[in-house]
C-alpha cells in the first residue's frame, strides 16, 4: 500500500483548524502529521516531523505565515517543504508574497473541502495549484504594481515567441487543456513547452512562472 501524504495544519483559528485537521484526516490517503497556531510552531514542527505538506494560513501572531513559507520552501532552503496557503480574498496582496516566498499553491478558506482535498494531494504529486479564477483576479489586481516601468519587457526573456505565448496563457490561469485549445495544440505538447519554460527560466513551477510573468510585465 502507498503511505498516506503526511499534513501538518498551522492556523491561529482554533475552529478552522480543527476543521481542516477533521476533513484530512477523514480520508484514507491522507494523514494529519501535527497542527499548530503560529508559523514558528510551523518551521519547528516541520523540521521534527517532515510532512509532505504544510497547510498554511497567512495573518497570525508572531511568524506569520509568509515569513513561515520563506523558511520552509524559500531559496536556499536545504530540505523544502510543500506549502499550500489557504487564506481569505481580503488578504489576496499577502497571497502573491506568500508565492513569491516558495509556496506551491493557494486555496480561499471557503473553498468545498474536495477543493481544498485536490490540493493537498496536487502540492503533495509537486505540481503547483493555482486556481484560474483566483490567479487572474489575484495576482492580476497587484500587476500595477509588480510589473517594471519601462518598455522592452521581452529583451532578456529567453523564450522563443511560442514559449512566450504559452507562459502569458500560464500568467493568466489557464490549465494544459485550456492552453491546448487556444492555440490548437495537443496537451503533451503544452506539457513540453511548460517543462522547457521551467527549465530555461529556472523556475520550480507554475507558481513561480506566473510570478515572474507579472514581475517582467508580459501580462497585460
Amino acid at each position: 500500500m502507498t503511505a498516506p501524504i503526511r499534513v501538518l495544519v498551522c492556523d491561529d483559528q482554533v475552529l478552522i483548524r480543527t476543521g481542516l485537521v477533521t476533513i484530512i484526516d477523514a480520508q484514507p490517503d491522507l494523514e494529519v502529521a501535527g497542527e499548530c497556531g503560529d508559523g514558528q510552531a510551523a518551521v519547528d514542527l516541520a523540521g521534527r516531523l517532515r510532512p509532505d505538506v504544510v497547510v498554511m494560513d497567512i495573518r497570525m501572531p508572531g511568524l506569520d505565515g509568509i515569513a513561515a513559507t520563506r523558511l520552509l520552501a524559500g531559496a536556499g532552503v536545504t530540505h523544502p517543504v510543500k506549502v499550500l496557503v489557504v487564506t481569505t480574498f481580503n488578504l489576496d496582496e499577502y497571497v502573491y508574497e506568500a508565492l513569491r516566498a516558495g509556496a506551491s499553491g493557494f486555496l480561499l478558506k471557503d473553498a468545498p473541502p474536495a477543493q481544498l482535498l485536490h490540493g493537498i494531494r496536487t502540492v503533495a504529486t509537486g505540481a503547483a495549484l493555482l486556481d484560474p479564477e483566483v490567479t487572474r483576479r489575484l495576482v492580476g489586481r497587484y500587476a500595477a504594481r509588480i510589473r517594471p516601468a519601462g518598455d522592452g519587457a521581452t529583451q532578456d526573456v529567453p523564450l522563443t515567441p511560442r514559449e512566450l505565448e504559452v507562459l502569458r496563457l500560464i500568467a493568466d490561469g489557464r490549465s494544459n487543456s485550456e492552453i491546448a485549445a487556444i492555440l490548437v495544440i495537443s496537451q503533451e505538447t503544452v506539457k513540453t513547452f511548460v517543462s522547457r519554460i521551467l527549465t530555461k527560466l529556472c523556475l520550480r513551477d507554475r507558481v513561480q512562472a506566473v510570478v515572474y510573468a507579472y514581475r517582467r510585465g508580459l501580462v497585460a
